[in-house]
């Protein structure tokens, strides 16, 4: 792991995740990325050297200010001491956050994304939506999700919620090397729903098989019965205290996303742990 990105609104939830960030960057010598992306008001124009015009002077002269101001958080936060021995690099861009984390994802070639959310819920999560979310869901390096504080020393029970259904190499690829980083446990987890059904011995069977197909180690093989699915991981993250949350996304948009739902964003949404995710 070379880069770490961490969009910033220099929120308490974003803080956290530049802290967890920090921690993994000094456990594998990476670049940690700051990106603050300043949104212009509608009507704006943008000249050959980037510069910002909005149809109200007033408007034009608080849009400067905003990210001047965040040029100037970037300088207290590689000032403060607790980031003193980690490479840390702040970027403000103007236009769509969204955007901006993709294009830095692919010129930095960004290994790994920690962001913070606050999650959402009921109507804000269907109207709505996110730049976390749109991140989860489309994002071509792996996404870590944090909501509260949490140091890489804490991190040892990881449950990786699976079907073993579909291509995992990349996945499972990218999620050793997380436990190589840990030193942590993988606790594999397959959820059982009324609507799709399978006995332990099944479950059992493929996990065996998926395990010794990837190399697995340091695991432990679990089904757990519950209805939904997303609830059924959350439950289990909870009864054996997991400190990490794991699971592909298949990055499924538009109506394929409203009418399949979106198992790792409600997951995202809702749990209180870190989540950890990937595109299959």
């Amino acid at each position: 792991m070379k880069t770490i990105l961490v969009p910033t609104d220099f929120s308490d939830q974003a803080t956290y995740a530049l802290d967890l960030a920090a921690g993994l960057a000094q456990k594998s010598n990476a670049k940690v990325q700051l990106l603050n992306v300043v949104e212009a008001p509608h009507g704006s124009s943008f000249s050959a050297m980037g510069e910002v015009s909005t149809p109200n002077a007033q408007d034009n002269l608080y849009f400067v200010q905003l990210i001047e101001a965040a040029k100037k958080k970037f300088d207290e936060m590689a000032a403060e001491g607790k980031y003193a021995n980690i490479k840390l690099e702040g970027v403000v861009e103007v236009g769509h956050p969204f955007e901006h984390i993709s294009r830095t994802i692919t010129e930095h070639q960004v290994d790994l994304v920690v962001i913070g959310s606050k999650g959402s819920s009921g109507l804000e999560e269907i109207f709505v939506g996110s730049n976390t979310e749109k991140v989860v869901r489309r994002a071509d390096c792996p996404v870590l999700t944090v909501k509260n504080p949490v140091k890489t020393s804490e991190i040892k029970n990881i449950a990786f919620a699976t079907n073993f259904r579909g291509d995992h190499s990349k996945l499972v690829q990218q999620l050793s090397d997380l436990q190589n980083l840990f030193d942590a446990t993988i606790h594999m987890v397959s959820v059982n729903t009324p609507s799709n059904f399978e006995n332990d011995r099944y479950y059992k069977k493929a996990m065996k098989e998926f395990a010794e197909q990837h190399q697995l180690e340091n695991y432990t093989m679990n089904v757990y019965n519950d209805d939904p699915e997303e609830d059924g991981i959350i439950y289990f993250a909870d009864d054996i205290n997991a400190d990490m949350i794991a699971l592909g996304t298949h990055g499924r948009t538009g109506i394929g996303r409203l009418l399949s739902g979106s198992i790792a964003e409600d997951i995202v949404n809702h749990a209180k742990r870190p989540v950890w995710t990937f595109q299959l």
